[in-house]
């Protein structure tokens, strides 16, 4: 059970990135996925959620009109579109697998298997 997270990057303020995060070795159709995030000096902080169907999702305020998450129907990858970063999304993403399926549970205790992070760093 392995969740492989990819697309991070050096990007100007302003710009975008889109990271991904694929399941190998189970599938995790029907749970919910979400994205954290550590940032230096400060502790993993939940970014965004999407429940088992897809249709449900949830945004940390800072990320909130510019974050997007989905993830496909089969359930195996899912992504988060980051659009107009600012600096302060500069921080290691961590994507997660629920261990239910609802989004209304975000705390680090509620995700069972975590991948391994990939660095974003914004520039101004």
């Amino acid at each position: 059970v392995q969740l492989q997270a990819s697309g991070g990057g050096l990007v100007q303020a302003g710009g975008s990135l889109r990271l991904s995060c694929a399941a190998s070795g189970r599938l995790f159709r029907g749970k919910a996925m979400g994205w954290f995030r550590k940032a230096p000096g400060k502790d993993r902080e939940f970014v965004s959620i999407i429940n088992g169907s897809g249709v449900r999702k949830y945004y940390r305020d800072s990320v909130r009109g510019r974050f997007t998450i989905s993830r496909d129907s089969a359930g195996n990858t899912v992504w988060l579109q980051m659009n107009s970063l600012e600096p302060e999304d500069t921080a290691v993403y961590y994507c997660a697998a629920s261990r239910f399926s609802g989004a209304e549970y975000q705390r680090e205790a509620d995700f069972l298997t975590w991948g391994q992070g990939t660095k974003v760093t914004v520039s101004s």
